[in-house]
């Protein structure tokens, strides 16, 4: 079972800034597409954020757009995303996922696309 293991949550300032770590172990991450994705309480999970295997394709939801940044360190096994300027509405359980996509040419926001899930980390916005 290909696991991935988020890290980096926890309580962050409005304004403020976090980065969200997701690492693989058992597999090489640098064959998959990874997707961000939140989960606020009583509302759906919605993607945020997602990359490409090689770093060719990103993408954002209108909402984090200027204020998040997904990147990769393929010789890490890590994905990360940068949050700068937090704000009220960025609280969540975030998740990674990954979909297996070696040529490196897109990466989805559709939930539905991700085979392999991580537990989660929650981020906590707050003075």
């Amino acid at each position: 079972q290909l696991q991935l293991v988020e890290s980096g949550g926890g309580l962050g300032q409005p304004g403020g800034s976090r980065r969200l770590s997701c690492a693989a172990s058992e597999f090489t991450l640098g064959y998959y597409a990874i997707g961000w994705f939140r989960q606020a309480p009583g509302k759906e999970r919605e993607g945020v954020s997602c990359i490409s295997s090689r770093s060719s394709f990103t993408d954002y939801i209108a909402s984090v757009k200027g204020r998040f940044t997904i990147y990769r360190d393929n010789a890490k096994n890590t994905v990360y995303l940068q949050m700068n300027s937090l704000k009220p509405e960025d609280p969540a359980v975030y998740y990674c996922a990954a979909e297996w996509e070696p040529g490196d040419v897109v990466a989805t926001l559709v939930e539905g696309e991700y085979d392999h899930w991580g537990q989660g980390t929650q981020v906590i916005v707050s003075s």
